[in-house]
């Protein structure tokens, strides 16, 4: 398959460490089935997976976090932490969204947390998303960690903001959108409500990481809970 201008579609190259063949054989078929991406590596725990890592020089990991040998939150961390000289971009696949995991594997530089239990469209997405450096977290645990962290205010009249949002000057628009993922929603649901592309929601979310200076949209939804203009979730 080649583009319109003649260039061969970017492949992206994912490693799967889970110690359940199960999971690692439909994980690998679900996304075998995308054009874009190809499996190129399997392992049963995190030390082999650290080790094909070196070998094969995935583009993405989507790595377990109960794993032997060496478990998921050290992996993501020797592949993605700070300082890592050549970093892989993990998305942490888990069937636990507790918090003593969701957390650490934030902290320690993963581009995604994805419930097993997600489609393969949210997978796929998330592989696409840490591929081109942003991060995609499962609406659902999202949500729940907002529920830990922040309690919502009152929103603040237009140009008395105060806080956080007196020195991060948000567009209308970018409050909408960070609203929008207070509420867990996608960048296709975004654009459905919003009528706009997905591609400029993505634009406004990287922007507004940017401005706020976080890593991801975990961190947008806890700017937008704080300043009172997270949007209420669909009953």
């Amino acid at each position: 398959m080649t583009r319109a201008n003649g260039e061969s579609p970017r492949v992206i190259r994912t490693l799967i460490a889970d110690d359940q063949e199960a999971v690692r054989r439909g994980v690998r078929r679900l996304l075998d089935a995308q054009p874009d991406i190809e499996v190129v590596g399997e392992a049963a725990d995190g030390l082999a997976a650290l080790e094909l890592a070196a070998e094969l020089r995935p583009d993405v990991a989507l790595v377990d976090i109960r794993m032997p040998r060496m478990d998921g939150l050290e992996l993501t961390r020797r592949l993605a932490g700070p300082g890592v000289a050549q970093p892989v971009r993990v998305v942490v696949l888990t069937t636990f969204d507790l918090d003593e995991y969701v957390y650490p594997a934030l902290q320690h530089g993963a581009s995604g947390f994805l419930l097993k239990r997600s489609g393969p469209s949210l997978l796929a997405e998330a592989v696409r998303a840490a591929a081109d450096g942003e991060s995609l977290i499962s609406p659902s645990v999202t949500v729940r960690l907002l529920q830990h962290v922040t309690a919502p205010r009152r929103p603040e009249p237009r140009g008395r903001a105060r806080g956080p949002a007196a020195v991060v000057p948000l567009t209308e628009r970018e409050v909408e959108i960070a609203g929008q993922v207070a509420a867990g929603r996608t960048n296709a649901d975004i654009a459905a409500e919003l009528f706009i592309s997905p591609g400029t929601v993505k634009t406004h979310v990287a922007s507004i990481q940017r401005k706020l200076g976080v890593a991801n949209r975990v961190g947008i939804a806890v700017h937008a809970w704080e300043m009172g203009y997270a949007v209420p979730d669909r009953p």
